[in-house]
């Protein structure tokens, strides 16, 4: 199955982000991919009131995402905000969204479960965290879904392996600083090794690529999209700077991997 990690970097300017989602995916799509993936906050970069750009155009979004993947018939997935729905006028928090769609137009959403509450950063004084697990299927493959911070907790990908899945998307806004590409190279084949899965790991693009003044220790992104796979042998790797990567996911590794190392099967304390 051909995958697409669409390596962008967002705007504030929603309708801008669309416009890169539209383009990226048409390039994608002739490159032969059935599911093509962008990072958390494709809708628009972090900083600024989420809230108010949840508010205005959440709907204008999952509307042009569902489009989009109707008109390439195939499955597309990108992270974006929807204001929290509460009872209290005075909460103006949002959901860090998955939005992911297929070519009849279903709907999978993942509320990102795990929230960036370190190095300093705080995402759950702006956002509520999900609850649950999502999967989506994508011609027949059970794929997982997460969202940047998920990647250092083992156990949500285990849960997604036991789930069925053969792979797992993770959507990130990564922050930068000492060490922290480093730690995305080696979580991301760590969680592939530890649940014996395909890890289909978007990140945005580091500012930097763009402008050699900006903050990379923001949650913006650094970069190094990659693709591991259940032996944790990286398939394609990105750079700092936008840019698509297309690979065809061999999914009988997946039970090659899961016969030689049973680690599903294995594992006791809980995982």
């Amino acid at each position: 199955m051909k995958i697409a990690l669409c390596q962008m970097l967002s705007t504030q300017d929603v309708e801008r982000n669309i416009a890169t989602i539209r383009e990226y995916t048409a390039l994608a799509a002739a490159r032969g991919a059935r599911l093509v993936v962008f990072p958390e906050a494709a809708m628009r970069c972090f900083g600024g009131s989420l809230y108010d750009s949840a508010a205005q155009h959440e709907f204008t979004f999952r509307s042009a995402l569902a489009e989009i993947a109707r008109e390439h018939y195939l499955t597309l997935v990108a992270g974006g905000f929807a204001p929290v729905e509460l009872s209290d006028e005075w909460d103006l928090r949002v959901y860090n969204n998955l939005y992911a769609y297929d070519q009849t137009g279903t709907e999978t959403i993942y509320t990102k479960v795990h929230l960036y509450d370190a190095f300093g950063f705080k995402e759950s004084d702006g956002v509520k965290a999900g609850e649950s697990l999502r999967t989506i299927t994508v011609d027949g493959t059970v794929i997982g879904l997460a969202t940047c911070y998920d990647l250092r907790f083992p156990k949500l990908f285990t849960e997604y392996a036991r789930a069925g899945a053969q792979a797992t998307v993770v959507a990130a806004s990564w922050a930068g600083g000492e060490g922290k590409v480093a730690q995305w190279q080696v979580l991301t084949t760590a969680r592939a090794l530890d649940s014996t899965q395909f890890v289909l790991a978007v990140d945005q693009a580091s500012p930097a690529s763009a402008d050699a003044r900006a903050d990379v220790t923001q949650p913006r992104g650094v970069g190094y999209s990659r693709a591991v796979d259940p032996l944790g042998l990286t398939l394609v790797e990105a750079g700092e700077a936008p840019e698509i990567l297309v690979v065809d996911l061999d999914l009988s590794r997946v039970a090659d991997a899961r016969q030689s190392i049973p680690v599903l099967t294995n594992a006791k304390l809980g995982y």
